[in-house]
């Protein structure tokens, strides 16, 4: 049986930002950009308890916090950072799988120290984050990843879960669906609409079932809904793009209404930058014609684009550069942070449905 640390650094950009200003020690703090088409990049704890969030609108920010500090992102500290935690890592293991500058998963089954409990490891672990770079991190530890992150996140902040072989099914029954890893809002909305509300409902229908709703992420489901989880820790595993893309019900050729759906497709993507906290300098547009040919257009920035304008703006530049004699039925609009393509298999589909030629529902 594995034993899994996963380690999730606490509201970790704006715990940098108030480590090096004292001005901004408790008080709500936000990363990213406070102008009319920001968003919040990361929100300090103050922050959040006033409803802000990370991908959260700015000016949705502002109105739950009128006295909210913004602060622009500094992606080369955060990297440094970042590399600083990455090191602590590996004097345990070289199993160590990054999801972000501050999130990852080490497999300590067999480790550097010889130490037989992933929990004391994992104490271990804040500890020397802590010291060496003065902030918190939380850890969840269990047999398998998808325990392992749900219980980082159980006593934020600098906390630290434990889920056990013996109680792992009844945890998992206790659980929102919206807590399981994958089940996004979308998601979240079909099973509630199904009456699946917690793991224990998800548990009470059958694998077949869920397929049949939710195709082969069903599977998926079916499995977590009884704590199963197999996937290996893959060592130094690092996101390379995250994008978004939309196929419409009817072929477009407007550039105005185009314009609206790359909005949509950028603040979806966008969000799950933020999210995420991920970082890239290349913006690339997809597009798709009706005759299925895909053409791509890209702008590589010097510096992370850090906040949504940039992001939109670039994406609508682009798109003013494609001819649109033929009829588009797809957009995309990606981030990446080298030289290679964007993994559009990994994009992330909406549907938009059109009530007549002037209206979107």
């Amino acid at each position: 049986m594995r034993k899994i640390i996963h380690i999730d650094m606490d509201a970790f950009y704006a715990s940098i930002e108030q480590r090096d200003n004292a001005d901004y020690r408790g008080k709500p703090l936000a990363v990213g950009y406070a102008g009319p088409r920001g968003v919040v990049a990361a929100a300090s704890y103050e922050a959040r308890r006033y409803g802000v969030r990370s991908a959260m609108a700015s000016k949705t920010a502002l109105r739950k916090c009128p006295h909210l500090i913004f602060v622009p992102t500094r992606f080369d500290v955060y990297r440094s950072v970042s590399r600083q935690i990455m090191s602590i890592f590996h004097e345990y293991t070289d199993l160590v799988e990054p999801l972000s500058l501050d999130e990852a998963f080490l497999d300590v089954t067999e480790n550097f120290m010889n130490i037989s409990s992933a929990t004391q490891i994992a104490q271990e672990i804040k500890q020397k984050i802590f010291e060496t770079t003065g902030l918190t991190a939380s850890a969840g530890v269990s047999f398998n990843k998808l325990l392992a992150k749900i219980a980082s996140d159980q006593n934020k902040p600098n906390g630290l879960f434990v889920v056990k072989p013996k109680t792992a099914e009844k945890f998992i029954e206790t659980l929102k669906v919206e807590q399981f890893f994958g089940v996004g809002k979308v998601t979240a909305r079909r099973m509630h609409e199904l009456g699946i509300y917690t793991g224990w409902d998800l548990k009470q229908r059958s694998e077949q079932e869920l397929i049949g709703v939710f195709g082969k992420a069903g599977h998926i489901y079916y499995l977590n809904a009884r704590a199963i989880d197999d996937r290996p820790v893959e060592s130094e595993r690092i996101r390379k793009s995250i994008s978004s893309e939309t196929t419409f019900d009817r072929d477009i050729d407007n550039v105005d209404e185009l314009a609206v759906e790359l909005d949509t497709v950028a603040k979806d993507a966008f969000e799950d930058i933020a999210k995420k906290r991920f970082s890239g300098r290349t913006i690339t547009l997809k597009i798709k014609y009706a005759d299925f040919k895909i053409i791509t257009r890209s702008k590589t920035f010097s510096m992370p684009v850090s906040d949504y304008e940039m992001f939109y703006k670039t994406g609508f530049d682009l798109l003013k550069t494609v001819d649109l004699t033929p009829k588009v039925r797809l957009i995309g609009l990606g981030l990446k942070n080298n030289e290679d393509e964007i993994n559009w298999s990994n994009a992330v589909q909406l549907r938009i449905n059109f009530k007549d030629k002037d209206e979107v529902e």
